[in-house]
């Protein structure tokens, strides 16, 4: 059998699994040896009620996570300031904290909030950063994962991406839904609920919308769904394979896998505001999961036509496309990362299918995970990790791994199977 037709059969079946939705909860399996060690003290309360959120503790969680800190045990801490001025910078050496974080969450009279915080570097004496953040109550996690953002930034000079989403499907009971949550897991929301399988989702470029694919009678649609206001549309029910939307960096068109009258699967765009299709690609092999390059310039896609699954790349405007994979006789499911220097894709790695950075220069691959059927990879919007599909266990679950290869995490649910994730982009400020 042709091991695109094969791969996308497997994929269909793991989805149609029966599956459970659950929490999820973040994991790490493998950090960095030289962790940065900080102290995220506990903020101080200043205000009329209980203390709403423990935000202190959603940044030690955020930044634990990410594999580049080591943050301290609060038992440990033998002062709690709240201030600046209450920091006593040779108790903290003492300690052994390089960096240390302090801060008040304060409730208005109108009930909205600010967190105040500092982050200062113990070493040198000297504050890094002072922020003030408002927030209503129901966005105080939000607010913790915003202070997260601004202290890896301040340690690491890459953007924070606490506070973006992942996206992912689940079911329970064989109803499948397409969930959304916040980057820890946490939040979740139920976008689609269905009683056939989901597919394929994807982000638009500003986070508003969710592309994904839904099995309907005996065929399948491509829809478009915005997350505010839960209005969606169709954008593609033609006979045979309608699949694997992925969006222009513009947001007005997506690239999509369909069949033609004779069954055979070819990239196409559409239109979103007037329905146009333009068929990209043409050719008796089959040619699927694209991928726009952030410039607009290229998609990226998958096709057998060297007789076995390989990437190739080719403009939206049409013409010959070229080859980008050499090494192995598998490589799928490109995702490109956010220099748009590599591209993710489903390796083939003596017989176990990885996760894998090409080098879109070079060519080089470098393998990056270690499971046995590893999938659906998908960069962070900072490019810092790569969140994927996996199997522990026999159960589906979703992984990450950083893209140099030193951090490990695993997106735990308590039960059942979770397909598919894939990153939101940052918010538009």
């Amino acid at each position: 059998m042709n091991q695109i037709i094969r791969w996308c059969l497997c994929l269909v079946a793991l989805c149609a699994a029966t599956q459970t939705q659950a929490d999820l909860t973040v994991v790490v399996r493998e950090g960095v040896s030289n962790a940065i060690p900080v102290a995220i003290v506990p903020f101080g309360w200043n205000g009329s009620d209980d203390l709403p959120l423990d935000l202190a503790e959603i940044v030690d969680a955020d930044l634990a996570r990410s594999g580049r800190f080591a943050p301290m045990a609060r038992e440990d801490m033998i002062e709690k300031p709240t201030s600046g001025a209450e920091v006593d910078f040779a108790d903290w050496r003492l300690l052994g904290s390089e960096v240390v974080a302090v801060g008040t969450l304060v409730q208005a009279l109108d009930g909205r909030y600010t967190v105040d915080f500092q982050l200062f570097d113990v070493v040198r004496g000297e504050q890094m950063l002072a922020y003030s953040i408002p927030a209503k109550r129901d966005a105080l996690r939000g607010a913790a994962h915003r202070v997260s953002d601004l202290i890896y930034e301040a340690l690491t000079g890459v953007r924070g991406a606490f506070s973006t989403r992942i996206a992912y499907i689940s079911a329970h009971n064989e109803e499948y839904e397409l969930i959304v949550a916040d980057a820890d897991g946490a939040n979740q929301q139920v976008v689609v609920r269905s009683n056939e399988p989901l597919m394929s989702p994807a982000w638009s470029p500003d986070g508003s919308r969710l592309a994904y694919v839904a099995f309907e009678n005996v065929g399948t649609a491509v829809y478009v769904q915005e997350l505010a206001t839960g209005h969606r549309s169709r954008v593609s029910n033609r006979p045979g394979v309608n699949g694997a939307p992925a969006w222009s960096p513009d947001g007005q068109r997506l690239a999509l896998a369909l069949s033609d009258g004779w069954g055979n699967v070819d990239i196409h765009i559409t239109d979103l505001a007037n329905g146009g299709l333009v068929r990209l690609t043409r050719h008796a092999a089959i040619d699927t999961e694209p991928a726009w390059s952030r410039d607009g310039a290229t998609i990226f896609f998958t096709s057998d036509r060297a007789r076995g699954p390989q990437i190739y790349a080719v403009p939206p405007t049409g013409g010959t496309p070229k080859r980008v994979t050499f090494e192995g006789n598998y490589n799928a499911r490109p995702r490109v990362a956010p220099d748009e220097a590599k591209i993710a894709v489903v390796h083939n790695d003596r017989g176990q299918y990885r996760i894998a950075l090409v080098d879109l220069r070079s060519g080089a691959t470098q393998v990056l995970t270690e499971g046995r059927l590893d999938e659906s990879p998908s960069f962070a919007p900072n490019g810092s990790m790569i969140i994927y599909a996996t199997e522990d266990r026999g159960m589906g679950v979703l992984a990450a791994v950083s893209t140099d290869g030193r951090i490990h995490q695993q997106l735990v649910s308590r039960v059942g199977d979770v397909r598919e994730p894939v990153w939101s982009p940052f918010a538009t400020q």
